[in-house]
């Protein structure tokens, strides 16, 4: 276990050395202190929610411990809900998981205004070391981490596109994935002091460069973290039950609630149509867009497909 351990902190840290970025979008979760503890002369920005968000505690704590250059940019309901149609256009898509690239949005907007041309994130972490809650009830779960590493891609980069900015992603480096895919299910997944951790190995490999408090935390998904969740609340609270039923009937598309109604609508007036299936693309259940023939997820309206390992 521990030659394991060495091996991914050494492949890491050298991924991590290689990269040019002087800016690190930093949620004060585990994957991204362990990059600003691997790179502490990044500027790192954190964004949230004005008067929500836990992430600004977290990234405080490990921006004095690693005595970080740290910004905080504070987004205001209305700057986020008329900042929506923007990242729809951007990223061609309707999916609820909005808040979360709005996160995104305004952290890359920010570093760019500091002069930064390259950034890194925390992208991938979860999905190759296995951080996600629901990936405990995988009873075999190493096929399923495979098959995400092959499809899985990430709006940051999009957003990066949009901004003329680099995005540099070190758990996404095809030499981490393959370290990763190849260490045992039970140091992803393991149990430590009475409960059972995602990402374990990860964070054994670096528990000795960051607070206990930061290595043994919870995960957090990033809308929750800025508290750009809200925002759900906020946005159904502008359809009411019987518009949304109506709406329903309205549009073919799998509706998740009233929120993905709010988004597809911006879609259909910034972009339009949804795009059909191309080549061997499959059709997408939730929306009738193209998806690639392993993707899980649609791009588009965001449906997850149901597979045999989720069962």
């Amino acid at each position: 276990m521990q030659e394991l351990i060495l091996n991914l902190r050494e492949k890491l840290e050298k991924i991590v050395r290689r990269s040019d970025a002087s800016g690190l979008l930093f949620s004060g979760g585990l994957d991204t202190s362990i990059l600003a503890g691997l790179n502490p002369h990044m500027d790192a920005i954190t964004v949230s929610l004005k008067s929500f968000g836990e992430d600004i505690s977290y990234a405080e704590l490990v921006a004095r411990h690693l005595n970080l250059t740290h910004y905080h940019r504070i987004v205001t309901v209305d700057e986020a809900i008329s900042s929506i149609p923007n990242v729809i256009k951007i990223l061609q898509s309707f999916d609820p998981a909005i808040p979360n690239d709005l996160a995104v949005y305004f952290g890359l907007m920010y570093v760019k205004g500091l002069g930064v041309n390259e950034v890194m994130t925390g992208d991938g972490a979860d999905e190759i070391f296995a951080g996600y809650d629901y990936m405990k009830k995988i009873k075999d779960l190493n096929p399923y981490l495979k098959r995400i590493a092959s499809s899985m891609s990430f709006s940051s980069n999009k957003l990066g596109d949009f901004f003329g900015m680099k995005i540099s992603q070190p758990y996404l480096n095809r030499e981490l994935i393959d370290c990763a895919l190849d260490i045992p299910i039970k140091f992803k997944m393991r149990e430590e002091d009475g409960k059972v951790w995602g990402k374990w190995i990860l964070r054994k490999a670096f528990e000795d460069i960051l607070p206990k408090e930061i290595i043994w935390q919870c995960k957090r998904p990033l809308e929750y973290g800025s508290g750009m969740t809200k925002l759900r609340e906020i946005i159904s609270s502008k359809i009411s039950d019987d518009e949304f039923e109506e709406k329903k009937k309205l549009y073919p598309i799998n509706f998740l609630n009233k929120e993905h109604i709010y988004y597809y609508e911006i879609y259909r007036k910034e972009i339009g149509e949804i795009p059909k299936p191309k080549g061997t693309q499959k059709e997408c259940p939730g929306c009738g867009a193209g998806m690639e023939c392993t993707a899980f997820h649609c791009k588009v309206c965001g449906y997850v497909l149901i597979c045999e390992e989720r069962r």
